[in-house]
C-alpha cells in the first residue's frame, strides 16, 4: 500500500457495503453511481485488495473487505462524534438508518411510526426493510433491526423491546359453519392457518405446535399478513398479536383468555453503529414507543422496560 486511503473513500465503501448496490450507495450519498465505482476502484488499487465481490445481484464484502469494515465504521463514528462536539450540538440526526422489522410491525405499526417522526427530522431518512425473515445483522444487511431472537455472538446492543402474547382468532363465517369451540380440547379437528413448517424465520414463529392438540393445517404462508387474510376469508383459525388483526371486525378472537403463547421481541444494532447519533434516534423512537404502547403487544400495562445491554 503505497499511501494511506482517504475518508472520503472509506465513507463511500461503507455506504456500498451497507446497501449492497451501487444505485443503492450513490442514493445514500447523492452522487452518480459511477462516481460510487471510481472511488471503490481507487480504495482497492490503495489497499492492494479486492474489497468487494461483484455480480448480477450487486457487491458483496469480500474476505478481505469484512476485515476492513469494523475499521472504516469506528473511523466514521470518530468523525460524526467530532462534527458534534466542534459544531456545539448534543445530537446530531442526519443520515439514512437502514431499519429490518418483522413483515407485520413493520406495515401496520412501525411505517405510520416512522412518518410522523420524520416530519420532524428534516435531515434523517430510513430504509425500512419489511420482509417475512429478520434482517442480518452480521453481514450488515440493517444497521439495526427488531428480532424474535437475540445474537449470542458478536458486539451488540440489546434491548428487549416488548413482550406480546399471541392469540387465536377466527372469522364469525368460520365459526358459524363448524363445531363450537368452548375449550381448548374442542380444537381438535378444526381447521387452521399457520407459517409454512420448513420455512420458519425462527423457531421461537412454531406457537401453534405448542396448542396441545394435532392442527390440521389447511393453508401456510411464509408472512402473517397472509395469514390474517385467509382467516379473515374463513378458512381458519389463527394466531397473531393484536396488532397483526385488522380492525375491521373480519376477525374475532377466540379463547382469548385460555389458549395463548407469549413471545418477546429483541431490538439489536452493532455497537459500532449504536453509537451513531441518528442510530440511537430511531433506536429511542421504537423503544419509547413499545413502553408506551403494550396494549398493541396484548400485554398488560405495567410490564416492566429492559434497560439496553452489550453482548
Amino acid at each position: 500500500m503505497k499511501s494511506l486511503p482517504e475518508w472520503t473513500d472509506l465513507r463511500f465503501f461503507l455506504e456500498l457495503a451497507r446497501s449492497g448496490t451501487l444505485s443503492g450507495a450513490s442514493r445514500r450519498l447523492e452522487v452518480e453511481h459511477t462516481t460510487v465505482a471510481r472511488r471503490i476502484d481507487r480504495l482497492e488499487q490503495q489497499l492492494g485488495a479486492t474489497l468487494f465481490d461483484r455480480s448480477r445481484e450487486g457487491y458483496e464484502l469480500t474476505e478481505m473487505g469484512q476485515a476492513v469494515l469494523p475499521h472504516a465504521e469506528s473511523m466514521e463514528a470518530a468523525v460524526l462524534a467530532a462534527q458534534d462536539q466542534l459544531s456545539g450540538n448534543d445530537v446530531a440526526v442526519r443520515g439514512v438508518v437502514r431499519l429490518g422489522v418483522p413483515e407485520v410491525l413493520g406495515v401496520r405499526v412501525i411505517t405510520p411510526l416512522l412518518a410522523r417522526f420524520l416530519q420532524d427530522q428534516p435531515d434523517l431518512s430510513v430504509d425500512l426493510l419489511v420482509q417475512p425473515r429478520f434482517a442480518n445483522l452480521a453481514n450488515r444487511e440493517a444497521d439495526l433491526g427488531v428480532t424474535l431472537d437475540p445474537p449470542n455472538t458478536g458486539r451488540y446492543m440489546m434491548t428487549r423491546l416488548a413482550s406480546f402474547r399471541l392469540t387465536l382468532y377466527a372469522s364469525r363465517s368460520y365459526l358459524e359453519r363448524h363445531a363450537p369451540i368452548r375449550s381448548r380440547a374442542d380444537l381438535e379437528g378444526h381447521d387452521f392457518v399457520d407459517y409454512v413448517q420448513d420455512r420458519l424465520a425462527s423457531n421461537e414463529l412454531n406457537f401453534i405446535d405448542e396448542l396441545g392438540v394435532v392442527p390440521r393445517r389447511r393453508l401456510c404462508c411464509t408472512g402473517m399478513m397472509a395469514q390474517a387474510e385467509a382467516a379473515a376469508a374463513g378458512l381458519g383459525l389463527f394466531m397473531a398479536p393484536p396488532y397483526a388483526v385488522p380492525n375491521d371486525g373480519r376477525l374475532v378472537p377466540v379463547l382469548q383468555d385460555e389458549v395463548f403463547a407469549e413471545r418477546a421481541y429483541w431490538l439489536v444494532a452493532p455497537v459500532d453503529l449504536y453509537r451513531l447519533p441518528r442510530v440511537r434516534a430511531v433506536w429511542n423512537l421504537l423503544r419509547d414507543f413499545a413502553d408506551a404502547r403494550p396494549e398493541l403487544f396484548g400485554m398488560p400495562a405495567d410490564a416492566p422496560a429492559a434497560p439496553a445491554k452489550a453482548a
